[in-house]
């Protein structure tokens, strides 16, 4: 397995950022697909320069983040669409076949519009990858794995993945990262090394989108809480040799999204995650 991080998890301009990167050791860097640096309308020149930075420090890309929200999932927003398909090209571009977002939450039953516009939508953005030889990869978090795993069975297409987040499971599902791997074992292609604890469990469509479902949003600050690689309740042992089990080879990428000292804590989540890949 490989380590990398998220680049805005850096909190620093891109070329820092990238620098500060390859002092760590790691691998590969996966990137938001809507910012400055990296977005939807970027050019060839553009797509260059950013390889030749990365190329540089001797980094890779593990995946582009091409999340724009939850409106196209539940909307079947054209141009958010037609920008997601947009990423994937670019994604290509740089160096990767992998796309990571999140859908919003699956409902637990098929019988309601929420899950046909889902269903829609993931289906046609899975068969775009697929026609490309690339990854949709769905973000896990909201529902629990075996929900998720039965959404993606029903789109019947090679093109649609996971990006395996174990922290979001714990925090917002409530479920068990290890027994998560074994049940999409078939989908994952990325993974996020993060950490936290569940602190009140919630209706998880009250964080993700409750706009969409007819409910109030739900304060995440009460429910969940993101905690350094190690400080949190997800097994890391066990969730390692999951990941070993299923012959999983690619990227632990880093992500903080809290903290006063992203750097600092991203430099301890690298020497912890080598602890257990044996590097």
């Amino acid at each position: 397995m490989k380590i990398g991080a998220i680049l805005e998890s850096f909190r620093k301009d891109f070329k820092t950022a990238v620098k500060e990167a390859a002092a760590l050791g790691i691998d590969g860097l996966q990137m938001y697909a809507s910012t400055e640096t990296v977005n939807a309308d970027m050019t060839k020149a553009q797509i260059q320069e950013v390889k030749n930075v990365l190329n540089g420090e001797g980094l890779c890309v593990s995946a582009l983040c091409g999340d724009f929200g939850c409106e196209m999932y539940y909307t079947r927003n054209r141009s958010l669409i037609d920008r997601e398909k947009k990423i994937m090209e670019i994604a290509k571009e740089l160096g990767t076949d992998i796309v990571t977002t999140h859908i919003g939450v699956v409902p637990e039953t098929e019988n309601c519009p929420q899950y046909e516009s889902m269903h829609d939508v993931c289906r046609e953005l899975a068969g775009f990858a697929d026609s490309m030889n690339g990854h949709f990869a769905v973000e896990t978090g909201p529902e629990r794995a075996e929900l998720l795993k039965k959404f993606l069975d029903g789109l019947n297409s090679r093109g649609v993945a996971v990006n395996l987040d174990p922290a979001n499971l714990v925090m917002c599902a409530g479920d068990n990262p290890p027994s998560a791997v074994h049940i999409l074992k078939d989908y994952i292609v990325h993974t996020h090394a993060k950490d936290g604890i569940m602190l009140k469990k919630t209706d998880t469509r009250t964080l993700y989108a409750p706009s969409y479902f007819g409910l109030e949003q739900a304060d995440w600050g009460e429910h969940i809480k993101e905690m350094p690689l190690g400080e949190g309740n997800v097994p890391w042992k066990e969730y390692i040799q999951a990941l070993r089990d299923i012959g999983y080879e690619g990227f632990l990428t880093i992500e903080r999204e809290c903290g006063d000292t992203p750097s600092k804590d991203i430099a301890a989540a690298v020497t912890f995650l080598k602890k257990y890949i044996g590097e």
